[in-house]
């Protein structure tokens, strides 16, 4: 199992923000992206249906889904939301560190690196 997840989170487009600055602000979440007007047609109580939606992508460490899918019952207006949680099987791992709340360094600096050659040339005399 990883340790990190991506969950995807259906919502009314007014109610998505709020949802997601829920999500950030109480730690079950480092990061939502969220991507308004989605159309979802779907069947509820027997009957075909169509909405206007916003889907969450939510981007959190695997021990925070569950605590996150009781939260979010708690706050969306649907009876039955649609929250959907996929493992993260590899990724960069500076982002992966930072998701799971490690803090990470980025040396920006000239970094000095051989040529083809093996002489030493400072990144920027590589561009």
């Amino acid at each position: 199992m990883s340790d990190h997840r991506i969950t995807f989170i259906t919502a009314p487009t007014e109610v998505a923000e709020h949802i997601a600055s829920i999500l950030v602000e109480e730690n079950l979440a480092m990061c939502v992206n969220i991507i308004p007007q989605m159309k979802s047609i779907y069947r509820w109580e027997g009957q075909a249906e169509k909405a206007t939606e916003a889907l969450l992508i939510v981007k959190s460490v695997t021990e925070s889904t569950d605590p996150m899918i009781e939260r979010v019952k708690e706050i969306h207006p649907y009876e039955v939301p649609e929250i959907i949680a996929f493992d993260i099987v590899a990724g960069n791992p500076d982002y992966l560190d930072w998701l799971s709340g490690k803090e990470v360094f980025i040396d920006e600096g000239d970094e000095e690196i051989e040529d083809e050659a093996g002489e030493e040339e400072t990144e920027e005399e590589t561009k």
